[in-house]
């Protein structure tokens, strides 16, 4: 059997253990009598060391193609650490415009912050890694609180950032002028609707349209989409929260795909990040492109398929997506995975540009 084999294989059965492992962990840390903090929380802010190996290719098979469907494979690369806490990373967002200083979470209420480093165009490591304890409106932790850890999804408007809990269905929102990750949270009003949303399936994506987008009738908007919550029609269901026209929408579900994220390109493309999982296929993922214009209270948006990976591709289960612009004009969609904190599943950064 070769390598690449013997790595899918392996993968697989990680992946055949994706939602198992997440729950058993997640129902430990709620079962222990007193035990006030998910295993892998970070309790106080501390600087961590975090080491990469260079992904040359994204398909293994195949050495020479650099081209997967509308993207074209930059780099990538395995991250992992001595530190317990860094892993289960939900959301990712860059904090600067040349993709190089970001914030991330883990879906156990921590935050992380560093800055990638690159050379020649490839990301070769990342620098200044820090990594907090998310805290509430008291200054405390939010894992203090039961239920609310599962971080899924990460949104910013300039230095405020929201962040979604899925287990409780919650927003909060983060005003990092005040401290950065040291900054306290508040709850955001949302739609009873949201919160009601399946329990382990709830908000996994939060994307905000910026106030100066011009001609956007969203603008101000925060969009707020479920991993596997279903409208009437068995499509995904979305939210728009604050901004001109609040209400709600649906994203079609082709595919047996649920929503892991999205990130929202200048030109006013909505990508939206979506996974599966098969016991024949493994793990499968894709990205969406979605017209911003065709969003609005009621609808049923829709769009072509830019982007599919699977197991025999350098892929994990992929649940954040960002993107910036380089100074030559290129799109780089930077895709970040979950690792469950198993040691069958990796951490990975991966780096695209959007071809077309």
């Amino acid at each position: 059997m070769s390598t690449h084999q013997s790595r899918r294989s392996f993968i697989g059965h990680a992946a055949a253990g994706f939602s198992t492992l997440a729950l058993s962990r997640h129902a430990h840390a709620q079962a222990a009598p007193g035990q006030a903090l998910p295993e892998h929380a970070v309790t106080a802010p501390v600087g961590i060391e975090v080491n990469a190996r260079q992904i040359p290719f994204f398909e293994p098979r195949d050495r020479a193609r650099v081209r997967f469907g509308a993207l074209q494979y930059r780099s990538g690369l395995v991250l992992t650490s001595p530190h317990r806490g860094f892993g289960g990373l939900s959301g990712f967002r860059f904090l600067d415009t040349t993709g190089e200083r970001f914030l991330a979470l883990s879906d156990q209420g921590s935050w992380f912050t560093g800055r990638i480093r690159y050379a020649g165009g490839k990301m070769t490591g990342l620098d200044d890694v820090e990594a907090a304890p998310m805290l509430n409106s008291e200054g405390r932790p939010i894992t203090e609180k039961r239920l609310w850890y599962d971080t899924e999804s990460l949104a910013r408007d300039g230095s405020t950032v929201y962040v979604g809990l899925e287990r409780v269905n919650q927003i909060m929102r983060f005003d990092f002028a005040r401290g950065g990750t040291s900054a306290r949270g508040e709850v955001l009003p949302t739609p009873s609707a949201l919160r009601k949303l399946p329990y382990n399936k709830g908000l996994e994506a939060l994307v905000f349209v910026p106030r100066d987008m011009k001609g956007q009738p969203l603008a101000g908007t925060l969009i707020a989409m479920s991993e596997g919550g279903f409208d009437a029609d068995g499509n995904l269901i979305g939210f728009l929260i604050g901004g001109p026209s609040p209400g709600q929408f649906s994203v079609r579900r082709t595919d047996k795909q649920f929503i892991s994220d999205a990130v929202l390109l200048p030109a006013g493309e909505l990508l939206i990040l979506e996974r599966k999982f098969s016991w024949f296929t493994g793990i499968n993922i894709r990205i969406r492109s979605i017209p911003l214009r065709s969003i609005a209270p009621g609808a049923v948006v829709d769009g072509p398929v830019l982007f599919e990976a699977d197991l025999g591709h350098e892929v994990d289960n992929m649940e954040g997506i960002d993107a910036h612009v380089t100074a030559e004009g290129e799109t780089v969609l930077t895709l970040v995975s979950d690792d469950n904190f198993s040691m069958l599943q990796r951490t990975l950064l991966l780096q695209f540009t959007l071809a077309d």
